[in-house]
């Protein structure tokens, strides 16, 4: 038997080390087609012109097409038979991503915890993303509900000990960045970093109806074979699964009308996808500023973000309900840190 039905939970070992296959090299194809899905219009990413002017050799990839092609690395062999991603922490992007470039990927299993029905288990891993000259441009922890292959006894339990923050002294910020020089009406709006206040909360306005084909082309695209995304046959609803992925770019999308000048995301702190979305929900957004900090690069200040996205019928900046969990219009809650002009 040549075929893979992928990992199950017993298959994980806590420690292990997997080398995910099919390295990617990127083109300006990639770009093209994320502005293409998304609203994106951050000017960094958008312009060479833009990108030299403050100091960058050409403009980047879009920070979350970065993750979204190094995530695509990993499911096949954490997430192929998911039942659910369930969050993420101490995220950093460590360098940027030029087209030309080609992604790998590898993740260790750090923490596994079998579930009391005794049919799925929990299991953490540390994914790094590499580019072709072996130097890290991401990492990030994330955990994943996978079902068993048949009921059985688990593994001892291990959860690991998450910081519940990327600390700002150890943001990445890109080598040469400068925003001294910034054009803020080429970049689309005049707030500065220091025009935002800790507490503060930003309706973004606009909303964007999910497709079934823009979500199977994101979904292809980022090379991401989890079944629950193709297959309906997988959810007794007989739906297929919005990848939370395309729910993150869509919200970060659409958050440039507030944020214009958040260029560049540096850090996740945390993130969770809180509802299930699915072809036919009208997406929206909202963030809250939970925290600042200045950065030694010359005019570039830090900002914590919370960015939330809701569906049809959300109450305008509602997240939990009385009971403390997440009410049932919100799809995501992203914790991040961006760099904006000081």
């Amino acid at each position: 038997m040549k075929t893979n039905a992928g990992r199950f939970f017993e298959d994980y070992v806590l420690g292990e080390t997997i080398h995910h296959a099919v390295p990617r090299t990127v083109s300006g194809g990639e770009r093209a087609l994320y502005h293409a899905l998304y609203p994106a219009r951050h000017a960094l990413g958008s312009s060479d012109l833009f990108a030299q002017s403050v100091g960058l050799p050409a403009a980047p990839l879009d920070d979350w097409a970065a993750f979204h092609l190094v995530f695509g690395k990993t499911v096949p062999d954490i997430s192929l038979n998911a039942v659910a991603n369930l969050g993420y922490a101490e995220g950093r992007w460590l360098a940027p991503v030029w087209p030309g470039d080609t992604l790998r990927a590898q993740s260790q299993v750090i923490g596994l915890k079998q579930n009391s029905n005794g049919l799925s288990g929990v299991v953490w891993v540390r994914t790094t993303g590499f580019n072709q000259h072996g130097t890290p441009v991401l990492s990030y922890v994330r955990w994943v509900m996978v079902r068993r292959r048949a009921k059985g006894p688990g593994p001892q339990t291990t959860i690991p000990d998450l910081a519940p923050a990327v600390s700002p002294a150890d943001l990445v910020i890109p080598t040469g960045l400068d925003f001294q020089g910034y054009d803020f009406a080429l970049a689309g709006a005049p707030y500065r970093w220091s025009d935002y206040e800790i507490g503060e909360q930003i309706d973004h306005v606009d909303g964007v109806t999910i497709e079934e084909a823009e979500h199977m082309l994101a979904t292809r695209l980022w090379q991401n074979t989890a079944k629950v995304h193709f297959d309906a046959s997988q959810r007794p609803d007989g739906r297929r699964l919005i990848y939370g992925g395309h729910i993150i770019s869509l919200a970060r999308a659409l958050s440039f009308n507030g944020l214009a000048n958040a260029q560049l995301v540096v850090a996740l702190n945390a993130g969770a996808h809180a509802n299930p979305c699915f072809a036919g929900d009208t997406v929206r957004a909202w963030s809250e500023v939970l925290d600042k900090a200045p950065t030694p690069a010359h005019g570039v200040g830090a900002i914590r973000l919370r960015l939330v996205a809701v569906k049809q019928g959300a109450a305008p900046f509602a997240r939990l309900g009385a009971d403390e969990k997440y009410l049932p219009e919100v799809l995501l809650d992203l914790d991040y840190w961006a760099l904006m002009p000081v």
